[in-house]
């Protein structure tokens, strides 16, 4: 408890900069202005100051939003209220993606907040894919320092051309450095932000084994204080139209200070549970943007030695069997 408190006040002090310019004084957009409801009739509720927005998943269907513009690269961000009580199975999703023009190659960069039996923490997963690499899945998942459901948190992806950035409260959590070697993996056409909540039984807790129960119906998530500070592009055309200042952010945003990367380092040795760069089951060779670190390493094989050590397991018969693990819904971490 002692440690997890030093942890909290470590995370608490660091707040106000993203990499070195300042978060408050970027735009906060409007509902009406920039985002169209995608589905959730009256399950999408727009506050009167006009920057609200509550999503609700209740029996007949979730909820959800998507920007009115696409973009290549920009700074994007959503202060998020998540739901509270036995939340197992539902999924509340802030993401870019261009699966609606590029069905069978699409690029996506993803936080997904994954609900959780009474009593138990919400989790959130972290994902990208590019030019349709679902089958090269690049998850990692993390617990929180704080409650997400007592409160607004704000959360934030940065995507410029040659890095991704996952921020929570500011803090950076998760880079990505774009190799040569990942080619058309890293995302890198134009994408919508997406906001959702929806039901995933079938995966989203412990593997499917808690779905969602409707007795605890309505889930509302809450977001406000959103952001789209980026490069508009034209689906046309495709030609971004990215003003000296949107980019001049995106550029000093990508830079992670010592300071910060010190704090990052913290959080994911600490709160990190589970990095494909780690898992053995999937990958006998880290992919190339993987930075392997021995401090993470040594904490998620003391949590699964076999998936993150290598070590094979065995069954009741003596013998092993190959099986092929994954994280995308058909096995849970």
């Amino acid at each position: 408890m002692e440690t997890l408190s030093r942890l909290l006040v470590f995370m608490s002090l660091f707040s106000g900069l993203v990499s070195g310019f300042a978060l408050q004084n970027l735009p906060i957009t409007s509902f009406e202005e920039s985002y169209t409801q995608l589905f959730g009739d009256k399950n999408l509720f727009v506050h009167q100051d006009g920057k609200s927005v509550r999503l609700t998943l209740d029996e007949r269907t979730g909820s959800g939003f998507v920007s009115n513009d696409y973009y290549l690269h920009g700074f994007f961000s959503a202060s998020i209220k998540l739901p509270s009580d036995y939340t197992a199975g539902v999924v509340v999703a802030f993401y870019m993606s261009n699966g609606d023009m590029y069905e069978k190659n699409h690029d996506e960069i993803d936080f997904e907040f994954l609900g959780n039996i009474r009593e138990k923490e919400w989790r959130v997963q972290t994902n990208i894919y590019g030019n349709g690499s679902t089958h090269s899945g690049r998850e990692e998942r993390y617990n929180l320092w704080f409650d997400p459901t007592e409160d607004f948190h704000q959360y934030s992806i940065l995507w410029s051309d040659s890095h991704i950035i996952f921020f929570v409260d500011n803090v950076p959590i998760r880079e990505v450095k774009r190799t040569a070697e990942m080619g058309g993996h890293f995302p890198s056409k134009p994408m919508s932000l997406y906001t959702t909540i929806w039901d995933g039984s079938k995966w989203a807790t412990n593997g499917g084994k808690y779905g969602v129960n409707y007795k605890y119906a309505p889930y509302i998530a809450r977001f406000s204080d959103l952001v789209l500070h980026g490069c508009p592009v034209d689906p046309i055309e495709q030609f971004p139209r990215c003003d000296e200042g949107a980019a001049e952010d995106i550029r000093a945003a990508q830079e992670i200070t010592p300071s910060q990367r010190s704090k990052m380092d913290v959080f994911r040795r600490r709160l990190m549970t589970y990095s494909y760069c780690y898992d053995r089951a999937r990958y006998n060779v880290a992919l190339s943007e993987c930075v392997v670190n021995p401090a993470e390493a040594q904490r998620l094989r003391v949590y699964d030695p076999v998936r993150f050590g290598g070590i094979p397991r065995r069954h009741r018969n003596g013998k092993h069997r190959s099986k092929r693990s994954r994280v995308d819904g058909t096995e849970s971490i």
